[in-house]
C-alpha cells in the first residue's frame, strides 16, 4: 500500500493532471485530432490551473480539517508523553548536510521543544522513519534525536520509533512501543490539516490521544492567493489529505471517516 499510494499520488495530484490537459489538448489541437475534444481538454485545464492557483478553494478545504481539532485548553497538568509526528524535516537535506533542516511543517519539531521544555518529567517521541519511496537516508526520527541540542532538548529524553512510513504506521507502531496505561495522557503534535487522519488512525490503534496541532495554514481561508505556484501547492496537498482521509475509512484505518474532537 506504501508503495502504491506513493505512485498513484504522483498520477493523481491535481496540477499535474490540468497541466496534463491543458499541454495534451493543446499539443493534439495543433496535430489536428479530434479538434473539439482537445480543446475543451486543455480549456478546462486552463480554467482549473486558474481556480485552484488563484482562488480560496485550497484554503476553504483545509480550514475544514484544522479546525476539527482546536488546541487543548487548559492545557494538561502532567502529560505522559508527547508524540511527534514526522514531516517536520527536509528529510535528504538534514541527513547530507548533518544538521536539522526544517520543512514547511518544521513548526512540529519547534512545538515539540516547547512542550519538552513545559513538561520536563513527560516523555518524548518522535515517530517517523523515511517517506521516501526507496527509503534513502537515516530515519527522521533518528536524526531529530541525534541533532536534538539543537532544539534544546537532551537526546537521552528521545524515544525513537524509525519504522513508520506513513500516519497508519505511526499509530500502530507508536502504540506498540509504548504500550500506554488508561488514564494516561498524551499529546499528540503534527499539523492541524494532518490531525483528524492522525488521531482517526492512533484511536483505531487503540491509542488515545490529546490532539496538540500546529502548522496553520489557512488562517485567513476567504483571502485568494497572490501566485498561481503557492496555490496550486496548496491545493496539492490539501487534495492529499482528503483522499488519505478517505482511503482510511475505506481500509479501516481510522475510527470514522472525520473523527470528532472527543472520543466516542
Amino acid at each position: 500500500m506504501f508503495v502504491f499510494s506513493k505512485i498513484g499520488w504522483f498520477l493523481f495530484t491535481p496540477s499535474n493532471i490540468l497541466a496534463v490537459l491543458v499541454t495534451g489538448g493543446v499539443l493534439l489541437a495543433c496535430l489536428g485530432r479530434w479538434r473539439r475534444q482537445s480543446m475543451v481538454a486543455a480549456a478546462v485545464g486552463a480554467i482549473g490551473l486558474l481556480v485552484c492557483g488563484f482562488s480560496p478553494l485550497a484554503l476553504w478545504l483545509t480550514a475544514t480539517l484544522e479546525t476539527r481539532f482546536p488546541p487543548p485548553n487548559p492545557m494538561p497538568a502532567h502529560p505522559a508523553g508527547i508524540i511527534a509526528l514526522g514531516g517536520g524535516l527536509r528529510l535528504h537535506d538534514s541527513w547530507l548536510r548533518g544538521t536539522l533542516s526544517l520543512s514547511e511543517a518544521g513548526d512540529r519539531l519547534i512545538a515539540l521543544a516547547d512542550l519538552a521544555r513545559r513538561y520536563p518529567a513527560a516523555k518524548i517521541v518522535v515517530s517517523g522513519a523515511s517517506g521516501d519511496l526507496f527509503g534513502e537516508g537515516a530515519a527522521e526520527a533518528d536524526l531529530v534525536r541525534e541533532h536534538a541540542h539543537m532544539l534544546g532538548v537532551d537526546p537521552v529524553r528521545i524515544l525513537v520509533e524509525d519504522r513508520s512510513r506513513n500516519t497508519y504506521e505511526n499509530a500502530v507502531y507508536t502504540s506498540a512501543m509504548l504500550k500506554p496505561e488508561p488514564g494516561q495522557t498524551w499529546l499528540l503534535v503534527t499539523s492541524a490539516w494532518h490531525m483528524p487522519r492522525a488521531v482517526g488512525a492512533f484511536r483505531r490503534a487503540g491509542f488515545s490521544v490529546i490532539a496538540y496541532p500546529v502548522d496553520f495554514r489557512a488562517t485567513r481561508p476567504w483571502w485568494p492567493f497572490g501566485a498561481a505556484a503557492a496555490g496550486l501547492g496548496a491545493t496539492d496537498l490539501v487534495a492529499k489529505e482528503w483522499l488519505g482521509i478517505l482511503a482510511y475509512w475505506l481500509m479501516g484505518r481510522t475510527d470514522a471517516l472525520l473523527p470528532s474532537p472527543y472520543p466516542p
